[in-house]
């Protein structure tokens, strides 16, 4: 069986000058999900246009009309439990409950600045990660909550009808250490991984897998501890952050390769980036097409 195929288009293109014609294409290609960032900037393309995640997906919500949408992925680094739940069951709404929303812990980017703060160490990250999305989980599924944390507040927060998607929609949670896969297995539909960073820049293809393979062994570990099936969550590789990861784009050929490793691991979904000229997600357009119309049937 092959995994779904699905994309991530950063949202660098005017809505009106490219940005609405790539949703359309993904669609048109049969791309399962189009996903996008969801941050203020992003590495080297911080001195260059860069939109806002949620109202872009909106737009590409009203564009498509069968491609799941969502975030890779949503972070506390910006971003609040109420406010963010309200936007997300509107736009499930709007989608007619086409929305994943990717969630992770954040970083110490652009992201963890630009409100003025300190970066949080990965420890405070993760503190906070663990308190945002258990009350997320309740916003998204009780009509009024009130909760009162250590680092977030709700008082008589007010999220009627609810999400279209029942009993709200799915957590896609980004992680690697135990404490974010105890929640992937506790709240998530969905885990994400880019692999092991440590690796990105010396390691080899054959080191990724043993580490990904560890991966996924320690989110069964935590589905174990949660009495929960991990055959019940996706497995989902964003790509592009492994040490061969320019190669999947290469060729049809290659990308089967690729995904056909990385399927017997035990992922069920591989999202790879729109390509964008110039950049580190640069890629010919026409294989890109190619790998999205044929790689399915190479699968048998």
């Amino acid at each position: 069986m092959s995994p779904r195929l699905s994309t991530v288009i950063l949202p660098v293109d005017r809505w009106n000058e490219g940005g609405r014609a790539k949703w359309q294409r993904a669609e048109e290609l049969g791309f399962h999900a189009a996903y996008t960032y969801d941050h203020l900037s992003w590495r080297s393309f911080r001195d260059g246009p860069w939109f806002g995640a949620l109202p872009t997906l909106t737009a590409a919500a009203t564009a498509t009309g069968r491609l799941r949408l969502g975030t890779l992925v949503t972070s506390p680094n910006f971003r609040h439990p109420v406010t963010l739940a309200k936007e997300l069951i509107s736009l499930d709404d709007i989608s007619g409950g086409r929305i994943t929303l990717g969630i992770g812990a954040g970083g110490s980017g652009f992201d963890a600045t630009a409100l003025g703060g300190r970066p949080w160490t990965p420890r405070e990250r993760a503190d906070r990660f663990g308190e945002f999305v258990p009350l997320l989980d309740r916003l998204l599924t009780e009509g009024t909550v009130s909760q009162r944390g250590d680092f977030y507040t709700a008082e008589e927060a007010r999220n009627l009808p609810g999400c279209v998607q029942r009993p709200r929609l799915p957590f896609a949670v980004a992680a690697t250490g135990p404490r974010g896969l105890r929640l992937a297995a506790r709240h998530g539909r969905a885990w994400v991984t880019t692999g092991d960073p440590k690796l990105y820049e010396t390691g080899t293809p054959q080191q990724s897998d043993e580490a990904m393979r560890r991966q996924l062994e320690g989110l069964a570990a935590a589905c174990a501890e949660t009495g929960r099936d991990v055959a019940e969550l996706d497995k989902i590789l964003l790509t592009g952050f492994t040490p061969d990861r320019a190669r999947p784009l290469e060729s049809l050929d290659a990308f089967v390769d690729f995904a056909g490793r990385h399927r017997d691991l035990g992922f069920t979904e591989i999202v790879v980036h729109w390509p964008i000229p110039g950049s580190d997600f640069a890629a010919d357009q026409a294989v890109f097409e190619k790998i999205a119309t044929e790689a399915a049937a190479q699968f048998g």
